[in-house]
């Protein structure tokens, strides 16, 4: 499920949301769920502009929004920002009460900064993995070597998330917030390239998150399509 609004379809996107001055371009379990996600838990009232994961993101139109032809791409009026970190960050400071973020003096901001940023350590591997196993799609292109490597990689990323998990139920002491968001998103996509049941802690934690309403609304729906992750999972054979 997608956050609540109406579906209509404007040239090759597809807005999901009344219109209103806050707009992420999204494509289903890319980078941009992580926006979506803290979207979700903040109660924003936001256009959901859904695209195809592929050529689509390298029309002029969406061009002239991000340069590169990725996702997310967050627009609020004149401001439009395509870095999920800096996305939370803004989002955090612009429309939160505090739950969600740790302000600048707050003792727990360091730690609070490290995790938002931590996500992206782990996704990086992800991503690689993502295009060993679905982007390069002839299979005499994918390498072997590589995906062990990047399987390994990210497993190591998994192991600092356990043993930080070892005495708490979230990133920080005081409880969830936006960091949380960031490294959950990238477990559940971490997820279908390592068996996070091997690590108690994190896959406890994971299950934790995944439980939340705002995760639940930030997932595809049963069906839909352009899925980038059609399996249950990607796991190397033993």
């Amino acid at each position: 499920m997608i956050a609540s609004g109406r579906c209509v379809c404007c040239l090759s996107f597809e807005i999901m949301g009344n219109s209103v001055s806050l707009k992420l371009f999204h494509c289903h379990e890319a980078r941009s769920m992580r926006s979506l996600w803290l979207i979700n838990e903040l109660g924003l009232d936001i256009d959901v502009i859904l695209c195809a994961f592929g050529p689509e993101l390298r029309s002029d139109d969406y061009l002239a929004h991000h340069p590169l032809g990725r996702v997310p791409c967050l627009i609020d009026d004149e401001l439009t920002l395509f870095e999920s970190g800096a996305i939370a960050e803004y989002l955090c400071e612009t429309y939160d009460n505090g739950r969600l973020w740790r302000e600048p003096g707050h003792p727990e901001r360091p730690q609070w900064l490290q995790w938002v940023h931590y996500a992206e350590t782990l996704t990086v591997h992800s991503a690689s993995l993502t295009q060993q196993a679905i982007a390069i799609s002839d299979p005499e292109l994918r390498s072997a070597t590589v995906r062990k490597l990047e399987t390994k990689r990210l497993q190591k990323a998994i192991e600092v998330l356990e043993a930080h998990l070892e005495s708490r139920s979230y990133l920080l002491d005081s409880g969830f917030s936006a960091a949380d968001v960031g490294v959950g998103y990238s477990l559940h996509v971490g997820g279908l390239f390592t068996d996070l049941s091997v690590f108690p802690k994190v896959y406890a934690y994971y299950n934790r998150l995944a439980s939340r309403d705002a995760f639940k609304r930030s997932l595809p729906e049963a069906g839909a399509a352009n899925k980038i992750y059609t399996q249950d999972n990607y796991w190397l054979a033993p």
